[in-house]
């Protein structure tokens, strides 16, 4: 019978387990998401409110975004309820026409970073 500690435990086992252990954690988490497009200035000013519509004034967002983006602010995923996300590198040529636009995403978030696979405009 195997006792409950590492040494009573066959060395294969214990490798195995600790294998299958490390790589469970480096996987992405995978998912669909709803939020907004913006600019890591603007979200941050806007990091105290509970939700991003509280913040996101559709009338003004786009512009302020796209003026913000250009003049340097990374681009950034804002969930509904006010997450900040980083956008892949490899991710940005995908989302660069939605930039300033509410979105609908699928994709995976690996390494503090949002992967997007697609990405569909949604009503403000």
């Amino acid at each position: 019978m195997l006792g409950l500690f590492p040494e009573d435990l066959p060395l294969k086992t214990l490798f195995a387990v600790l294998g299958f252990t490390a790589l469970a954690s480096m996987t992405a988490f995978a998912g669909e998401w709803t939020g907004y497009l913006s600019d890591e200035q603007c979200a941050t000013g806007g990091a105290k409110s509970k939700t991003a519509a509280e913040w996101i004034k559709p009338a003004a967002f786009e512009a302020c975004v796209k003026k913000c983006v250009k003049a340097g602010s990374a681009v950034v995923f804002v969930t509904e309820d006010n997450k900040i996300v980083k956008i892949d590198a490899k991710s940005m040529e995908k989302v660069t026409p939605e930039i300033g636009h509410k979105v609908k995403v699928t994709g995976a978030i690996e390494d503090g970073s949002l992967r997007v696979d697609s990405i569909s405009p949604l009503p403000m």
